[in-house]
């Protein structure tokens, strides 16, 4: 699933091509995504994009009457490409634009979502209910230590949840939390400030450096056949259960934490 930097990524990578391009066709090949796509969507003709902005992993094309919120869910990716491209398997939903730029969006799980907000307005209540957004101040030092009092959950699963804080998936946590030493089965509630100050900071670390890393591929958003939302990156425990830690070469372990996989080094990293 695309995570936060990935999202924040795709906004970057469409943003310059939609962006006071005015929208001359809409098309809905499947509507039954996550949620259906409204059925009125033939509004958007001849209005322009204003600005193209981010909630969590949703992005949202904001209009002079409202919102189109766009969500990838579990394997969707936006493209940027002609209209003469031809349509692919998969390829649910596109914006026309005049000057024959066409956004589309291909989801073969079909997790995603195409919702549309009048006025701007979050009638469905998907975005009311976030957490912060992790690389702003209101995600700042004394915010988690105050949030997790007396929770007993384990903190990885206390950082997945956006009503607690947005964008730390699993890749990102699982990172964090090996930077900041902190074993991901610790319970929330018994860490420490200043321990979750410091963790506080190598998110947001982690998550900035996977956005400026994620910016050498805002091409790949004009391939018609790329995979755009997606980068490789260097990453310090994900993905490499049974390997060396990178750090103190002990075998990195792994546990199953409400069927997401957790790797840890069991030296670097302590309740």
């Amino acid at each position: 699933m695309p995570e936060l930097p990935e999202v924040e990524v795709c906004r970057l990578g469409i943003s310059p091509h939609v962006i006071n391009n005015e929208v001359s066709k809409v098309i809905v090949r499947n509507a039954k995504l996550r949620w259906p796509i409204p059925d009125d969507l033939h509004k958007l003709m001849g209005q322009s994009v204003k600005s193209v902005d981010r909630r969590a992993k949703y992005l949202l094309l904001r209009f002079d009457t409202g919102s189109l919120l766009l969500h990838l869910g579990m394997s969707g990716t936006l493209r940027v490409i002609d209209k003469d491209v031809p349509v692919a398997k998969h390829d649910h939903f596109e914006l026309v634009f005049v000057n024959g730029v066409v956004l589309r969006l291909n989801d073969p799980r079909r997790f995603g979502a195409v919702l549309w907000f009048d006025d701007h307005h979050d009638s469905q209540g998907l975005l009311s209910k976030l957490g912060p957004e992790p690389l702003t101040d209101d995600f700042g030092h004394d915010y988690l230590f105050n949030k997790a009092k007396n929770r007993k959950v384990p903190i990885k699963t206390f950082l997945m949840n956006n009503h607690i804080v947005v964008g730390v998936g699993n890749i990102y946590a699982n990172e964090a939390l090996f930077l900041s030493g902190i074993l991901p089965t610790a319970l929330a509630g018994s860490i420490s400030n200043k321990r979750f100050n410091r963790l506080t900071d190598i998110i947001k670390q982690v998550l900035a450096a996977a956005i400026e890393q994620g910016g050498t591929t805002l091409k790949d958003f004009t391939q018609a056949d790329g995979r755009p939302g997606y980068f490789a990156q260097s990453l310090f425990v994900y993905g490499r259960a049974g390997q060396d830690c990178l750090t103190c070469e002990e075998t990195l372990l792994e546990v199953r934490q409400s069927n997401r996989s957790s790797v840890y080094c069991p030296n670097c990293q302590h309740d």
